[in-house]
Order: structure tokens, then sequence, then C-alpha cells
């Protein structure tokens, strides 16, 4: 029996067209089956990555995270030229200039809901959107919602993405931008959207990824950019006592680089010289 297509809802006006498995579409005839484990349980993978003047950003990066979950979930790794399809969709939504947000999705298609294999009609998808204007610095908070380290779907970029809203929506409800996570240990892990890194007594510390934290492409990025320039860093269990006693604070993503935290809940900090350095190392190597 062929099972029907949902509809999803997106913004007509901020894109023109999709890509879905080797075609083109309009926001308006988009459709996923209604059968897909995708949308009746979050199994599924998105990587989202920058673009910049119609150029993908760390695209090779992205792409073998994503082929490292896809072998965890033992599902084959979509034979498709993404590079390619990425400037394509750029041209066709009009980002050739400017920044832009791209959405890379798996979902698992059609199946029994107690199996994790994919389907005949997995779905595989790609849209583009304006990026908004990076904010200069964030406040961030505590999530009240421990991150369990010892999760199946710790380090990977899962469509179960609900965890992460509520952790956000409880942070902007209490004044701040994003929430951060400790884990099941009481040890710093990661925030809502990014990675966490420390700075304290010019060493650049950050939670090691068996602290349950995503292997951000970004977070790697800045590592490899202190190791070149000999800054000192390390990967090591942190602690609120850490939090606390942090001379600079920042936040790592694929899509706002490296942001400053300029507010915790108990204290105000700056952006300090280490961080401004970074940002510039990372900048040069967009």
């Amino acid at each position: 029996m062929q099972c029907a297509h949902r509809k999803v809802t997106i913004h007509p006006l901020l894109m023109n067209s999709l890509w879905k498995n080797g075609h083109w579409f309009s926001p308006q005839d988009f459709s996923l089956p209604a059968s897909d484990r995708g949308l009746l349980l979050g199994l599924g993978l998105f990587e989202t990555f920058l673009a910049l003047d119609g150029r993908p950003i760390f695209l090779p990066r992205h792409l073998s995270r994503l082929r490292q979950s896809c072998e965890s979930l033992n599902w084959p790794f979509p034979n498709d030229d993404f590079p390619e399809i990425a400037r394509e969709l750029l041209f066709r939504n009009s980002l050739s200039t400017g920044a832009a947000r791209c959405r890379l999705t798996l979902t698992a298609g059609s199946g029994p809901l107690n199996d994790l294999s994919h389907g005949g009609d997995l779905s595989v998808w790609m849209s583009a959107q304006p990026l908004a204007t990076f904010p200069e610095s964030v406040s961030a908070c505590l999530s009240p919602w421990p991150r369990n380290e010892h999760s199946p779907l710790s380090g990977h970029k899962c469509t179960s993405y609900a965890e992460n809203s509520l952790a956000l929506d409880h942070a902007r409800r209490h004044g701040f931008d994003q929430a951060i996570f400790l884990n099941t240990r009481s040890d710093l892990c990661e925030a809502a959207t990014a990675n966490l890194f420390l700075v304290k007594n010019g060493a650049l510390l950050t939670p090691p990824l068996q602290a349950g934290c995503l292997p951000g492409i970004t977070r790697a990025l800045v590592l490899e950019l202190a190791d070149a320039r000999s800054i000192p860093s390390g990967e090591l269990p942190l602690t609120l006592t850490d939090l606390a006693g942090a001379d600079e604070c920042f936040l790592t993503s694929s899509l706002h680089g490296i942001l400053p935290i300029t507010r915790l809940p108990d204290r105000e900090l700056v952006r300090g010289p280490l961080t401004r350095r970074l940002q510039l190392f990372y900048a040069g190597i967009l």
C-alpha cells in the first residue's frame, strides 16, 4: 500500500526551493510520508552548516560526522554529491551572497515502530534559509534537566530535538539566551545548541566527548587552532566550580562560530583576550 504524504509547513518567503531524494521542490509541494518514523518518532539525523556567499563552510567535516552516525544506526550513507547540491540550492534560493543556514536531514522512512532499520522510502533532503545577524555575545543559565551521557543517542545529531528546545525555552523564559546542560554526574556537558569552552589561568578547557556532548565541528576546529598556536588546551571533566572560577567562557557552533558568554546567573563576564584571539584565528579559516 502506498502511504500518504504529509505536507511539512515551511515559510515560503524564506526559500524558493528544496532538494529531496534527487529532485527539487517548492516549499508548497514538499512533503514526507505520513508513516515516516522521522515524523512519528524523531528517528532521523541532521547536519546544520553555514554557507557564506554561496559557499558551504566545512561541509566535508559535517558529512563525515553524518556518515559516522549513519554507521551507528546501520543506515546506508546517501550517495549524493552534497557539495554540488548545496551550491545549487543556495543559488536557487538567491543566497549566493551573505550568510545562510543550510540543513541536511535524513529520516528513517516507513517501517515498524520498534525497528530502527531504514525504510525503502527513507528521505534525504536539504534546505537553506538566510541566517539572521550574529549576536556579539550571549547569556546562559543551567538547564534544570541533565544530559544523559549514557544515552545511545549521545554524540549524534538527531532529529529528536525536543529536549534541547525545552531547555532553550526554559532559559529564555528566565531571561537568558542559552541553557547549559550538566550530565548525570553533575559535570558540565554542553549548551542546548553549542559546545562549551572555559578559559582558566590561560588554558583552554572543554568537556570531553565522554561527558555526553556532541562532537561539534567548530569545537574540533577550535582545539586544532589552539594546538597549532601552542595555546594550552585540554578535554577533561569540568564542574560547576570550574565554571564559577573561569576567566572567560564561550560557546561554539557551526552557525555562530565562537560566541562569548558575558552573563551567567551569578555574575557578569567579559569577552577575554583568548576568546578574542581565537575568534580572529577562526575568522581566518572561514
